[in-house]
């Protein structure tokens, strides 16, 4: 041992420093196999310091046994060194057990050691710990173990391809069993061979795009099994290294009864888009068959009305026919109304706008009703405006359904109640009645489309269960909200309303000029054109008893004939005529020389937004719906400047 101790240390000083520095661990043994050194690595490993284990038997410091059977080796590398003067090298199975007990998984080596004359005369043991690496390895065994069940069990296809030459080299039993083929069968093969992507140009060209891309996706691609069944499926794919070897994992899921869902959620949205543009198809052309009787029927009143020597009985007469005729063209506009908010096909035109006016000319418009039932309606407007951003047609249209709904329900002689103020930021409009009320049950759906509450025989007056759902819609359009309250039936409702207020509105713009009402209507020359006569014949009625020289035609070439002869200022043109439409009347008007300044009015039944940029497009000035509104019409007479005539 001295022999051996006195060799190395005989050594230059680096020797010892070089050893004491590697991270390696080394032993040092004589021929005996005594521990004669241990470097620093060593005495960390071991427990033991190279002085203290000078002497001992190298089994007492490097004890050592098998991972696998946990039993100490037969024969120590050194001793294999010793006797067969050779390097040996063990396998990476050996655990060393240090001083204190620990384990450490090692792998070792021994060499002799021999002096000048080429005599052994010790051994050196290298060694180091690999307990990191252990786990490392035994982490990625289980790692590849549970990939591996789960490739084995997925309910998903798996296909691993060579990323080189993009064969297969693996496949799931999910796979196999969705293409009918067997394990074997697939592997070397690619793609468009087992029936993926139409051909082999399309094949390679998206296993290109995988390479180059390093991941495809394809949300539906057809695929033909063995037996030339098609099924639809979503193919994801992308490249990682497996083993240092790069391969391409492609997922393939069969969607065909997604595919089928998504087929027939597509048909039957197609198909409900058909009902609902043929619903409003239908609704307009309801509009337009239920306008054209009324549009007569309400001119023939309003000429009762302008010659005013009727008997106390026949104005009766004359009150209920407008009243029952205002119900139906309020019915028609509702109808008409549903089908322009539930294609988006109403815009609000705002502007700034006093609240109370809308008040006034709402109470005015349903003042016949509120009459006619004998209601006591009390109206509370605050002294100062309240200015709103808003459409005074649409706010007004609000509180008109409310008013109607509130004289509907109350019975006669009832009262109603209607005020607005200004709460914060708010416009608020509160309409109480003391009629049927509301069940509590209903509140919550009162402002739902059809929805009619109370309905029964002696409720007659419920209307379509339209008009409080266009109230919300209208008032959801101007950023505001409503609601209703009812203490329960027979204990009256009420609604409010509240609106976003202008907080600092803009200085009042200066009054538009006006003609005075004591002005005198300038007369126009007026040709009616219509082939409902009883339509024609009393509008023409009405024009020539506010003044006015009226012509009257039914037909589209008698039209052409008679514009020409009697160069009108205004022309009232029904749209739907015979033979040729209004719109073809409306271009040949146009482009004849002494008639391109005419006036022309497109009077229809229809009122949709795309009928109004029909007649736009065919030249129409203006559009106006069956029955005509006189006081609009004789705003648009007033209006128009009287033209030479020839």
């Amino acid at each position: 041992m001295s022999q051996v101790r006195d060799a190395l240390y005989s050594q230059p000083d680096w020797c010892r420093v070089t050893l004491n520095c590697i991270g390696d661990a080394v032993i040092t043994s004589d021929t005996k196999g005594r521990v004669t050194f241990l470097n620093v690595a060593a005495e960390s490993l071991t427990g033991w310091s190279s002085d203290e284990a000078a002497g001992f038997p190298l089994e007492t410091v490097f004890r050592v046994i098998d991972e696998e059977n946990r039993q100490p080796p037969v024969e120590l590398n050194t001793v294999n060194a010793l006797r067969d003067g050779v390097v040996v090298r063990l396998a990476d199975q050996s655990l060393l057990i240090a001083k204190d007990g620990a384990e450490r998984a090692i792998d070792d080596s021994a060499a002799p050691i021999r002096n000048d004359q080429g005599e052994v005369t010790g051994v050196v043991l290298v060694f180091r710990d690999i307990t990191e690496r252990r786990r490392a390895e035994a982490a990625i065994k289980a790692s590849e173990s549970r990939y591996r069940r789960l490739f084995e069990t997925a309910r998903d296809g798996i296909l691993i391809l060579d990323i080189s030459t993009g064969k297969i080299i693996d496949a799931n039993p999910f796979i196999c069993e969705l293409l009918g083929y067997g394990h074997d069968e697939l592997l070397s093969k690619e793609l468009w061979q087992i029936g993926l992507f139409k051909d082999i140009e399309a094949s390679r060209a998206a296993f290109q795009k995988l390479r180059d891309m390093g991941y495809v996706r394809y949300e539906n691609l057809p695929l033909e099994t063995k037996n030339g069944r098609q099924v639809d499926v979503e193919f994801v794919s992308n490249i990682y290294e497996v083993n240092q070897r790069q391969v391409a994992q492609c997922n393939i899921r069969d969607i065909t009864d997604r595919s089928r869902l998504e087929r027939q959620m597509q048909e039957q949205a197609e198909e409900l888009m058909g009902l609902h543009r043929r619903k409003d198809e239908f609704l307009a052309m309801l509009s337009h068959e239920l306008r054209n009787p009324l549009a007569p029927i309400l001119n023939a009143m309003q000429l009762l009305r302008m010659r005013g020597d009727d008997s106390l009985v026949k104005q009766q007469a004359r009150a209920i026919i407008e009243r029952q005729v205002s119900h139906l063209v309020r019915l028609v506009d509702d109808l008409l109304e549903v089908s322009r908010i539930t294609t988006g096909k109403v815009h609000v035109r705002p502007k700034r706008m006093d609240l109370r006016g809308v008040i006034e000319n709402a109470i005015e418009t349903v003042r016949s009703l509120i009459d006619s039932r004998g209601h006591e309606v009390f109206v509370s407007l605050p002294p100062e405006p309240i200015w709103l951003h808003a459409d005074p047609t649409r706010l007004e249209q609000v509180v008109v359904n409310l008013l109607n709904n509130a004289a509907k329900f109350t019975d006669e002689e009832g009262q109603i109640w209607l005020s607005i103020l200004q709460e914060g930021d708010a416009a608020v409009l509160r309409l109480r009645d003391t009629g049927v009320g509301i069940a509590p049950d209903m509140l919550q759906g009162i402002f739902e489309l059809f929805t009619q509450a109370g309905r029964s025989l002696e409720r007659s007056q419920g209307g379509l269960g339209i008009g409080l759902w266009l109230v919300q819609r209208i008032v959801e359009m101007h950023r505001g909200v409503v609601e209703a309250q009812s203490a329960g039936l027979g204990r009256g409702s009420e609604f409010i309303v509240r609106l976003p207020v202008l907080i600092s509105p803009a200085a009042q713009p200066p009054s538009e000029l006006r003609e005075s009402t004591a002005q005198r209507a300038h007369s126009c020359h007026v040709l009616v054109v219509d082939d409902n006569v009883d339509t024609a014949e009393s509008m023409s009625m009405l024009l020539r008893a506010s003044g006015h020289d009226v012509r009257t035609a039914y037909a589209g070439p008698t039209a052409l004939e008679e514009a020409v002869a009697y160069q009108p200022n205004v022309v009232l043109l029904d749209i739907g005529l015979p033979g040729m439409s209004g719109y073809e009347v409306a271009r040949r008007l146009r482009q004849h020389p002494k008639l391109k300044d005419v006036r022309l009015v497109a009077v229809t039944g229809y009122g949709l937004d795309s009928d109004i940029q029909l007649s736009q497009e065919a030249g129409f000035d203006a559009h106006m719906v069956k029955p005509i509104d006189l006081k609009k019409l004789n705003e648009l007479l007033m209006t128009t400047p009287e033209q030479h005539r020839a």
